[in-house]
């Protein structure tokens, strides 16, 4: 079997041999090389990458940081839940090259995590994935070397993949790797997103007020739980499509926000860490993805320096935009200022996209200098569609997991209602140690 990098060392590749290091550095050239793997990590390059958002983009005056995903193998940070749930099935004897094939539903970055990430380690991958999804998440999947199905529906038509992953869960080879429940996602972003968002934050030298993501599988916004022992007082967000309210009241709905809104609360989501929701309309997205793609002069002439507009261009992807503009709208809730940051996730840039935006040229026509100094103006709008996290709110969050998970998924009840202790959540971050010394062994 192959066993990459730990998680210290995907925190923080520095940890691993100067040769290692060096050889995985190389390996960049060649997307395709197994040596890759061992450049999942924020830190792949140096540094975190991020940006941060100026007043005149947001109309608030505290920071935005945006911390980049696209240097990722894939160009995404879901190859890292990818390969951390394959190697811990692989330490437990449940994922044998020799033997299994791998299969992962997604609604997109994780599956195109899971089709690099298995052929890596020498699986057979196999995604699940709504047929309504961009054509280049497709096309990334099968240029990777892994087999699709396509199901019903769109981003928010989860069911129709767990009932697709159930019937080939009949295949013995088969081993399904789910995203949205599987732990190993949660504690990659604990001790690896959290400590990169930490790391930006320092880096322009201002405490975390606010930590931002839309929850897919909802592993990203575990972050904040590791945020919150720095900064105690920091705000967990959960953002979600206007079209699609699960959490806001337990709504459903089709939406065009890829990567998000998957119309159930994730097994892995600790709601009780969440403090605020903000609801967000998938057409504003979809719009300011293009302006921040193609508005660059528009945004130039309005204040935004020319140069790090230009630097936009390819970096952010839909979901990318659905952080941002919840971002915005959570520091205008809390009045937040020029010391307090607030920092979200652009999960992948635009190279899954043009499709997406060739049809909102189509549906809109295309966008002149009015139209992209309207769209500049609705990224600045008040905040609407807001619920705090209240108890009782966190708790109806809680409940809702009993339908899918319970009912439809076989998960013990028992342990939905351990959920609600705080010390499950810690025991959940503190594996890594174990897993940690195991790999090394394995390793060799």
């Amino acid at each position: 079997m192959i066993f990459g990098p730990t998680f210290a060392e995907m925190r923080d590749p520095s940890l691993l041999e100067d040769s290692l290091r060096e050889s995985a550095r190389a390996a960049r050239a060649r997307p395709l090389d197994p040596l890759n793997l061992f450049n999942i990590s924020w830190k792949a390059d140096g540094d975190v990458p991020f940006t941060v958002l100026p007043e005149a983009l947001t109309g608030v005056t505290a920071p935005i940081v945006v911390i980049c995903a696209r240097g990722f193998p894939t160009g995404s940070h879901k190859v890292g839940p990818a390969y951390a749930i394959l190697v811990e099935k692989q330490l437990e004897g449940i994922c044998d090259p020799d033997a299994h094939t791998l299969v992962f539903p997604s609604t997109g970055n994780f599956g195109i995590g899971g089709a690099w990430v298995g052929p890596r380690m020498g699986y057979r991958s196999l995604v699940v994935l709504p047929e309504e999804m961009s054509a280049e998440r497709f096309e990334m999947i099968r240029g990777y070397g892994s087999d699709v199905i396509a199901t019903p529906g769109s981003e928010s038509n989860v069911k129709e993949i767990y009932d697709k992953a159930r019937e080939l869960r009949a295949t013995p080879e088969n081993r399904i790797l789910n995203q949205f429940e599987e732990f190993a996602n949660y504690r990659f972003h604990f001790h690896c997103t959290g400590a990169a968002a930490l790391e930006a934050a320092e880096a322009i030298d201002t405490p975390v007020a606010a930590f931002v993501s839309a929850p897919g599988s909802a592993g990203t916004i575990a972050a904040a739980e590791a945020i919150k022992r720095r900064f105690p007082d920091v705000v967990t967000v959960a953002a979600e499509p206007r079209q699609c309210p699960t959490l806001y009241n337990a709504g459903f709905g089709a939406h065009r926000i890829e990567g998000i809104g998957d119309k159930h609360v994730t097994w892995i989501h600790n709601v009780w860490a969440t403090d605020l929701l903000v609801c967000v309309d998938d057409g504003e997205c979809l719009e300011g993805l293009q302006l921040l793609q193609e508005g660059t002069e528009v945004l130039e002439a309005e204040g935004v320096d020319g140069e790090l507009a230009r630097s936009w261009v390819d970096l952010f992807g839909i979901s990318s935009v659905c952080n941002i503009l919840a971002a915005i709208r959570t520091a205008r809730h809390y009045g937040f200022g020029p010391g307090q940051a607030l920092v979200t996730v652009a999960t992948d840039g635009f190279d899954r996209y043009p499709s997406v935006l060739r049809r909102l040229e189509a549906e809109q026509g295309p966008m002149d200098d009015h139209v992209a100094r309207r769209r500049l103006s609705r990224l600045q709008e008040p905040a609407t569609w807001l619920l705090e996290g209240t108890h009782e709110t966190r708790q109806r969050w809680h409940n809702q997991k009993y339908f899918t998970w319970v009912e439809q998924q076989g998960k013990d009840v028992a342990e939905l209602r351990a959920q609600q202790d705080p010390e499950y959540w810690v025991a959940q971050q503190e594996r890594i140690e174990e897993t940690d010394r195991l790999i090394r062994e394995r390793r060799g």
